[in-house]
């Protein structure tokens, strides 16, 4: 069978062209494939006729679909495996000779099995193709030029979608091929969104590398398109209703094929292609081609003006795809924002009471389009920033913008805004766009609403819901939304604006820093910066035109939490619960009840086939005319925006600036009241860690810790670890409860709850109420109401470990600075500064000069930043540790409470912490009983009981163990992380029984200190777990010979196995790890792969002896036959 030879051969050649082949065999493989292939397919049309079946169609192309697939992937292997060879040889290198010939031969077989019909084929290539691009010796030979036009155009028509109803109907040319190439539409569109994701690189990477070639490339793809599709021809989908185009229109699905190449070309061509810079005259011809092809692309889009829905969405997409040509060339800018703004508020032709989707999907895009031009070329739009404002204004006055498309609006103009040269200029500007949302703020029916929590409720339909036909009254419903609506919109446009301002402000050439002049050297020795401390609001409106409005901004915001918040205090709780309709105010929304589920893609989101509308109160959603289903998402969008909203206010450093001193014993009261923190659910804490309380501690100025961070963090982290310990304990089966207290409340049972609430009081009603993570999830199936219990309880802790990481720079900005700051270290004891200017070897750069350890470029704004930063990180560690006792004594008891908790992802980064810790606070002697009896413990207790939920991090746990002995015991300290040998101090000569103090004692980042005078804590557990005072001699005089971390960490992993073994049987609630899984039996175990019989014995060799010495018929027999 020829196929068959034919498969196994590519399937041989595979296999060798991922082996390290040497040059020689490579290059006789790479001018050997294309001559025997053109054989080959010269033989296969050959049989093909002999057959009667047409060598190139559709038949022939079905049959060979897979060895051409497996080709390609083939091909494409054996140069992606092998670029050395290309990049190395002087023969490539010159641009000429045999070898070059060679390889350029190869790549035009590559280039031409993309043009193959199937997409399948030219996917397996996407990656070398890349790879190719991305490798600057390879492109300077040229030897790519001849074939990227073929490949370029070859994956532009593939990222076409195919429309699978002509598929299935057999009515496209290619239903045959296609079928054979996908099984069906689902596996096709996930292949299509692989390919699309992949090509985005790669059209970038022939823009920036060709973009002759790239720029005639697009220019005869949208020219083609236009001309041909310019009214929505041929109209073969098309809406009997409106006569418009549906999306599923050809026209519709070429033109929306084209968006992607044209984006990502356009970003990709260098500054020189298109900019009026004066280059060398190559760069000027390429450029005197390049430009006149791009002027006609943006002319033809911006002059188009098509009738149909969904051609004016795809040339939205086209218009926001110029926003990289306009940066260089904004001749057509005016016009084409002016076509945005006019779809902004397009409307259906008739016009219809209620705005199709079709044209809410349309507006929804160009308000996008709009921001997302406004950040690229902020600058270009200034001079018609009058008229920009006076547009929004008529559109904002209009009451024809939907709150989305008022806040992209909002946004649109503050991008602009911020590009203003004068700030006082463009702080008025900014006031002046968002002067309506504050008045809306300020109007007597929010205020009076806000007034207090029964104002609010009343507010949201919830106080009238006693009476249950309100909920459902047409003109009740639309008048609490429209109020609602005014509220949320424009907190939400303060939100918005507020982020892009910052977001501007950071990116200005002092890098938002409160300071204008930078400095070219700065002085690391340097502990007092002027800036680092309070600073007046004045001051950082030079950078951020948002920050005046706070003052006037905040007291409504706090009001607004404050009230909120009180929404969930146990006395508004019980009278709820009872209630039929109020009781769904506290209820989980459709929408997280979506989250906690793992649904497919395909399921299509919450309101798709098995989606979750309707299943917390069953039978209505929040799309209805009904007030109930819309409370849980108003009360979340209200809360995260609060928080979010206090987070801006730390990352803009107004919370630390004068003028607001007054009013933050208001926002402590607020914060740290201990009804809001204990009402709060967990989905609720998780929101307020990460959205606010992370900010503070990482904007707030080193000098302010202690007024600023010490009020809030000190009853939050006390609260933390009460809540952690209730969630915790049916879990651990600690704490009284038993794991039927997990359930979270449901409609049938929450009245319950209530009662339980007025018999046992709020103190007892606590721990269940922690325990169910304080959810309520209405008429939600049992099996996703207990993965929402699980998922808010896993977050919560994941939250807190992820938070106190990225505040001690284990992780996030803060860890990027210290990594650049040892990559400067590495290069100035290699003496090599070329080192500052290269990424991480997994990522290829094309920055040039000072580069970022994550391959980003550096810049002197970011050397004063991360100057600064530098210095909160150690005075930030050393505030949480040692400064305030409440704040360190919580934090650290609630790090050693996740240490025992069931979740490997929480469990293996507060091993991180903990070793931070270690390195700050070893050496102090009032966290000594802490560590080493309360920390030791808890950690050999991990390893000792062997839970299966540890598999796979027991060596962090055991690191933790050394990294404890070591500091408290032994007299050693470790370097960052607990990595590397143990150093070990000597003993004083006065006095013996005391070690010398390390060096780094004061600089955690360089290993920290130990504990001068050895504690006998440690020790203590190790003879509560049965070891011996003889053991614990021997232990210790192996870790002081032994200060490798391996051969410590096998030392303590030996003693801890004889300890595991006495505990065998004592499970306890969580499941014990087999001998298989556990990592202290590894090396008792026996190796898994056996060793192979001296006689080679093959499957047909056991089938003849089978039947060989098969007996008579065993139909009358047992049923299991001779299976014992």
């Amino acid at each position: 069978d020829v196929a068959n030879i034919q498969a196994l051969s590519v399937a041989c050649l595979l296999q060798l062209s991922m082996r390290k082949l040497d040059e020689k065999q490579w290059f006789r493989l790479i001018s050997s494939l294309p001559p025997a292939l053109f054989e080959a397919s010269n033989a296969a049309a050959q049989r093909a006729n002999e057959r009667g079946i047409d060598p190139n169609g559709i038949e022939m192309l079905v049959e060979q679909l897979e060895f051409h697939r497996s080709l390609s992937k083939m091909g494409s292997t054996l140069v992606s495996s092998h670029l050395a060879h290309i990049t190395t040889d002087k023969d490539i290198s010159s641009g000429s000779g045999a070898k070059f010939d060679a390889v350029s031969n190869y790549l035009r077989l590559l280039s031409e099995m993309t043009s193959h019909p199937s997409g399948v084929i030219c996917g397996v290539q996407v990656n070398t193709w890349v790879g190719l691009l991305r490798d600057p010796s390879i492109v300077r030979t040229n030897i790519l030029s001849p074939h990227l036009d073929r490949v370029l155009t070859s994956y532009m028509n593939h990222i076409v979608k195919i429309r699978w109803e002509d598929v299935w109907e057999q009515e496209h040319p290619l239903s045959a091929l296609i079928e054979a190439s996908w099984d069906d539409d689902e596996e096709y569109n996930e292949w299509l969104g692989n390919l699309r994701s992949k090509t985005s690189l790669l059209f970038r990477s022939i823009g920036y590398t060709e973009p002759k070639i790239a720029a005639s490339a697009i220019h005869s793809k949208i020219c083609t398109l236009l001309n041909a599709h310019c009214n929505g021809e041929p109209r073969d989908r098309v809406n009997p209703e409106t006569n418009e185009l549906t999306v599923q229109a050809t026209a519709c699905l070429q033109l929306e094929g084209a968006t992607q190449p044209l984006d990502n070309i356009l970003h990709g061509l260098p500054q020189w292609s298109i900019d009026d810079g004066n280059y060398d005259e190559k760069r000027n011809r390429i450029r005197s081609i390049v430009r006149p092809l791009l002027s006609e692309v943006a002319n033809m889009i911006v002059s188009w003006n098509p009738n149909d829905i969904w051609l004016k969405f795809r040339r939205t997409l086209l218009l926001e795809a110029l926003k990289h040509y306009w940066k260089y060339e904004p001749s057509t800018l005016p016009t084409g924002v002016d076509s945005l703004l006019l779809y902004l508020s397009a409307t259906d032709n008739p016009l219809k009471e209620r705005l199709s989707e079709d044209i809410i999907g349309l507006r929804k895009k160009c308000g996008v389009s709009l921001v997302a031009v406004s950040k690229v070329v902020p600058d270009l739009l200034v001079p018609w920033l009058s008229q920009l404002s006076g547009r929004a204004k008529t559109l904002l006055t209009s009451g024809g913008l939907s709150p989305v498309n008022e806040m992209h609006l909002y946004e649109f103009l503050s991008s602009v805004a911020t590009a203003v040269e004068n700030p006082v200029d463009r702080s008025n500007f900014v006031a002046d766009v968002l002067a309506s949302s504050i008045q809306s703020l300020e109007s007597p029916n929010i205020q009076n609403a806000i007034q207090s929590t029964e104002g609010l409720l009343s507010f949201m339909g919830i106080t009238q819901a006693t009476n249950p036909v309100c909920v459902t009254d047409r003109d009740f419903v639309k008048k609490v939304n429209t109020d609602f609506v005014i509220l949320f919109s424009s907190l939400n446009q303060l939100l918005s604006v507020g982020k892009r301002c910052h977001s501007a402000a950071r990116k200005r050439p002092n890098g938002g820093l409160p300071v204008q002049n930078l400095s070219p050297v700065i002085d690391e020795s340097m502990q007092n910066f002027p800036d680092e401390g309070p600073v007046s609001i004045n001051d950082l409106a030079i950078n951020d035109p948002f920050v005046p409005l706070w003052p006037k901004l905040l007291p409504t915001l706090l009001q607004v939490l404050d009230i909120t918040l009180r929404v969930w205090h146990p006395e508004f709780q019980a009278t709820f619960l009872q209630n039929n309709i109020q009781r769904y105010a506290l209820a989980i929304s459709d929408d997280e009840a979506y989250l906690a589920m793992k649904q497919e893609s395909s399921v299509g989101g919450v309101f798709g086939e098995g989606g979750t509308a309707g299943s917390i109160i069953s039978g209505t959603d929040r799309r209805d005319m009904n007030l109930t289903p819309k409370w849980a998402g108003w009360f979340n969008e209200l809360r995260n925006n609060c928080f979010q909203l206090l987070g801006l206010l730390c990352s803009q450093r107004v919370l630390y600036a004068p003028e607001i001193s007054p009013l933050f014993p208001r926002l402590v009261s607020i914060i740290t009241n201990q009804e809001h923190l204990r009402s709060m659910e967990h989905r609720h804490f998780n929101q307020f860690l990460k959205q606010f309380i992370e900010m503070m501690m990482l904007s707030c100025p080193s000098p302010l810790y202690q007024s600023h961070l010490t009020p809030i963090l000190g009853p939050i982290f006390e609260h933390l670890q009460l809540r952690f310990q209730y969630s915790w304990g049916p879990i651990l089966g600690t704490g009284g409860l038993s794991i039927d207290s997990t359930k979270p409340l449901l409609s049938n049972n929450c009245a319950d709850a209530a009662n339980q609430l007025a018999r046992e009081g709020v103190e007892s009603w606590w721990m269940s109420y922690y325990a169910r993570g304080g959810l309520f999830v209405g008429d939600l199936n049992s099996v996703t109401a207990e993965a929402m219990v699980e998922k808010t309880r896993v977050d919560l802790t994941r939250t807190f470990s992820d938070m106190i990481q990225t505040v001690l720079a284990l992780k996030g900005g803060w860890a990027l600075v210290l990594a650049n700051k040892a990559k400067e270290e590495q290069a100035g004891k290699k003496n090599d500064p070329s080192k500052l200017n290269s990424g991480p070897k997994s990522k290829i750069s094309v920055i040039c000069g000072p580069t970022n350890a994550d391959g980003t470029k550096r810049t002197l704004a970011q050397l004063h930043v991360d100057a600064r930063k530098i210095h909160r990180i150690d005075k930030l560690c050393h505030f949480l540790l040692l400064e305030n006792e409440q704040i360190a004594g919580y934090l650290v008891l609630t790090m050693i409470q996740c240490l025992q908790y069931p979740d490997a992802y929480t469990c293996r980064r507060c091993t991180r912490i903990v070793h931070r810790t270690l390195e700050t606070v070893a050496w102090v002697d009032r966290y000594t009983e802490l560590l080493g009896y309360r920390l030791f413990s808890v950690a050999v207790k991990a390893i000792i009981s062997e839970p299966k939920w540890m598999v796979g991090i027991e060596w962090d746990m055991i690191n933790i163990i050394r990294d404890i002995y070591g500091r408290l015991v032994l007299g050693q300290y470790f370097l960052p992380g607990g990595q590397g040998p143990g150093l070990q101090q000597n003993r004083i000569a006065s006095n013996p029984v005391r070690f010398e103090q390390a060096k780094a004692v004061d600089t955690p980042l360089l290993g920290g200190g130990i504990l001068q005078t050895p504690s006998d804590f440690p020790r203590r557990v190790l003879m509560e777990i049965g070891m011996s005072q003889g053991d614990i001699v021997t232990l210790e005089k192996s870790l002081l010979e032994n200060r490798s971390a391996k051969d410590q960490k096998e030392v303590l992993r030996d003693l801890l196995r004889v300890a595991a073994d006495k505990t065998k049987g004592q499970n306890g609630i969580l499941e014990r790890a087999g001998k298989e899984e556990s990592l202290l039996h590894q090396n008792t175990r026996k190796p898994d792969v056996t060793a192979l019989p001296e006689k080679l014995v093959t499957y047909s060799m056991v089938k003849k002896k089978e039947e060989k010495n098969a007996g008579p018929d065993h139909s009358d027999g047992p049923w299991h036959g001779n299976l014992f």
